[in-house]
């Protein structure tokens, strides 16, 4: 005999924006929110794949929540906003004036989980407040709701970059999700999204010299030793190179069509970055403190000198990996990756280079001007 489901029933209201997504605004206790929402965290399955959207808990914004929620009577207005499982259903009320022609009102009903059964509800923005609900045990205060139904977790991942967007979210986490987002994106986002994919391949593909060294949102606590390099900073580096008419990998993209050769942006990217490995091994994979190679400058500054060595060598050809090593040669006197200091960069320690414009600008010049001084002597 199949179990009695046990449900929580609220008033609620209904709109209609999206066919197929309804959604309703109601309320729920505070001991309510977390029995029936889940929060998703972004991290990687065991093949690699994306799951979950959401930033890991901070602690300190939760506590300021909890210690406001412990002074009293206080205004709590902020809804959360959850996803919810098409299991949820609306029942319309009764009468003549249950709907204005813009909203519906009636009863939602929300299935309780059992034990080890999936919640029916995930939160997609506001997870510090539920959290600081719980942990104040507010059981009773009274949360208003903004829900929408959508099983489906791509449409989640969009809707929390979108509420997100101008909030000041980790800029690892919103470059992280992109390529999992297949809607169309604001501009600033709809750049920065096939350099985020390429980010992943680095991070990810045997073949890369970055594999495994690129911290990310998801990357797990016990490998975060390991992982050296911000992945903003790669994917700044490759955003920089596919959009400047200069760059190597802007001829990889059809700016008409929205085409992109990914195995040629890939053999370049592959290419040059082996031969920067093998050029400076001391200075590869080592913390930023330790390698100014793997700083956000060091590696931002190679990437605009990559422009200028890779065009002129064919990344398809068997030699291209050491014709690189050997165009690379031309700025060893120069370069202080790990000792040292940066004689024409105003007698700069090999570490006080910042991840700011100016030593970014400065780094490069120096870096483009010795490669091509260089060059024109041999």
């Amino acid at each position: 005999m199949p179990r009695k489901a046990v449900l929580i029933r609220r008033r609620a209201l209904r709109l209609q924006q999206c066919k197929g997504h309804p959604l309703y605004l109601f309320c729920l206790t505070g001991d309510e929110v977390l029995t029936l929402a889940d929060i998703s965290r972004v991290s990687r399955d065991d093949a690699g794949r994306l799951i979950g959207y959401q930033r890991a808990e901070v602690k300190r914004h939760v506590q300021e929540i909890v210690d406001y929620l412990k002074c009293g009577d206080n205004l709590f207005p902020n809804s959360l906003i959850m996803a919810l499982s098409s299991r949820v259903k609306f029942t319309a009320s009764r009468g003549p004036h249950v709907s204005d022609g813009l909203v519906m009102s009636g009863i939602l009903q929300i299935p309780l989980p059992r034990n080890s059964d999936q919640k029916p509800a995930w939160i997609v923005d506001g997870q510090q407040r539920a959290l600081a609900i719980s942990k104040a045990n507010r059981r009773d205060l009274i949360v208003p709701i903004n829900a929408f139904v959508a099983d489906d977790v791509e449409l989640q991942r969009d809707q929390f970059l979108r509420v997100n967007n101008t909030k000041p979210l980790p800029r690892g986490l919103i470059t992280e999700l992109l390529p999992a987002v297949s809607s169309p994106l604001p501009p600033t986002l709809e750049a920065k999204k096939i350099p985020s994919a390429i980010c992943d391949l680095l991070n990810t593909r045997e073949e890369s010299p970055f594999r495994g060294l690129i911290r990310r949102a998801s990357t797990p606590g016990d490998q975060r030793n390991k992982a050296v390099v911000a992945d903003t900073s790669i994917v700044k580096m490759v955003q920089e190179s596919l959009s400047s008419p200069s760059g190597c990998l802007f001829p990889y993209r059809n700016i008409a069509t929205g085409e992109t050769d990914s195995e040629g942006i890939w053999n370049i990217l592959i290419t040059y970055w082996d031969a920067v490995r093998e050029t400076f091994p001391e200075a590869w994979g080592r913390p930023p403190g330790k390698s100014r190679l793997m700083h956000g400058a060091g590696l931002r500054s190679m990437g605009r000198l990559m422009d200028r060595v890779m065009s002129a060598i064919d990344p398809r050809s068997p030699h291209a990996r050491a014709e690189a090593r050997a165009e690379l040669q031309a700025i060893v006197p120069v370069c202080h990756w790990t000792h040292g200091r940066w004689r024409e960069l105003g007698d700069l320690n090999w570490n006080e280079i910042q991840n700011v414009p100016r030593h970014m600008r400065i780094l490069s010049n120096l870096l483009i001007r010795t490669y091509v001084q260089n060059r024109r002597s041999i």
